[in-house]
């Protein structure tokens, strides 16, 4: 079958649920995961033909997306802040958002003159490890953390630590649990459950039905529950002048911040996303 001939059945099947530019990323994903021919080979190519056996991953893959699986999943890998991370049902999917947050972190630790001094990090909620990865991979003589209380969540993140070739110090624990360190860190960093179950109105059905809910939801009573233990954790647990960052619910940015406030955290600034939507939140321990 010829690629295009593919193509159009990807649009004839699946354009009515996600648009037609959506399924041309799709269907170019699928093209170099499968076949490893980058997008450009088709159009300089336009008689490219698969065989029969070439063309029943793509057929799964289709029955996969008309279930509105997301893509990530189907292929079981996704790219996140210019690195490859394998992803399946235990782990969320890397967002855009996580990126512009790690962003942040790595610019702020340049600005200090930090990014090449010994330095210790922990990723609070790591899933795919997406955000310690990239904070290793750019920090030279970091020294990271990944915690998380899924142990599903820490095998993929492992993967992708192997993957990636950095090494990471991986804790499974619950940090909800009250527990006590011995070390002090210079960055506690954290993407939390921050949706509120009231919010599910605005969750698209491939997210909903596929992605955990352990590393989304958050009851609608007490949605900084996360946001107020880490806070305290790091009160106790950052080195004087450390830094606090988080990924926040957007309709929750000044909630989160004054949890900041009442526990003396100074230079505390709230930052909106590249959609203009409230998403990071940074402080530094004051004493």
């Amino acid at each position: 079958m010829k690629a295009l001939d593919l193509k159009h059945i990807f649009h004839k099947e699946l354009d009515a649920i996600y648009g037609k530019d959506e399924v041309d990323s799709f269907f170019y994903l699928c093209i170099q995961h499968y076949l490893d021919v980058p997008r450009f080979q088709l159009t300089l190519e336009p008689e490219f033909t698969l065989s029969n056996s070439e063309t029943d991953a793509f057929f799964n893959a289709l029955e996969d997306l008309n279930k509105q699986i997301p893509i990530q999943y189907i292929l079981g890998e996704t790219e996140f802040y210019g690195l490859s991370f394998k992803v399946n049902e235990n782990v969320l999917i890397p967002r855009p958002e996580t990126e512009e947050l790690v962003a942040l972190v790595l610019q702020n630790i340049k600005n200090q003159k930090l990014n090449s001094k010994k330095i210790k990090v922990i990723d609070i909620g790591t899933g795919s490890g997406c955000i310690a990865i990239s904070l290793a991979k750019n920090l030279i003589n970091a020294e990271v953390y990944a915690l998380d209380v899924s142990k599903e969540a820490l095998e993929v993140a492992k993967m992708n630590a192997e993957l990636n070739n950095v090494e990471l110090t991986f804790i499974e624990a619950d940090i909800l649990v009250e527990f006590t360190w011995d070390m002090n860190f210079d960055i506690i960093v954290s993407n939390p459950p921050y949706v509120r179950h009231l919010e599910k109105v605005e969750i698209q059905p491939n997210v909903l039905d596929n992605e955990p809910h352990l590393a989304l939801f958050v009851d609608n009573k007490n949605p900084l529950l996360f946001y107020k233990t880490i806070t305290n954790f790091s009160v106790n647990n950052l080195k004087q002048n450390g830094e606090l960052y988080f990924e926040i619910n957007q309709y929750l940015g000044e909630e989160t911040k004054q949890l900041l406030v009442d526990a003396d955290f100074a230079d505390i600034e709230l930052f909106k996303d590249l959609n203009g939507n409230d998403r990071m939140l940074k402080g530094k321990k004051n004493k």
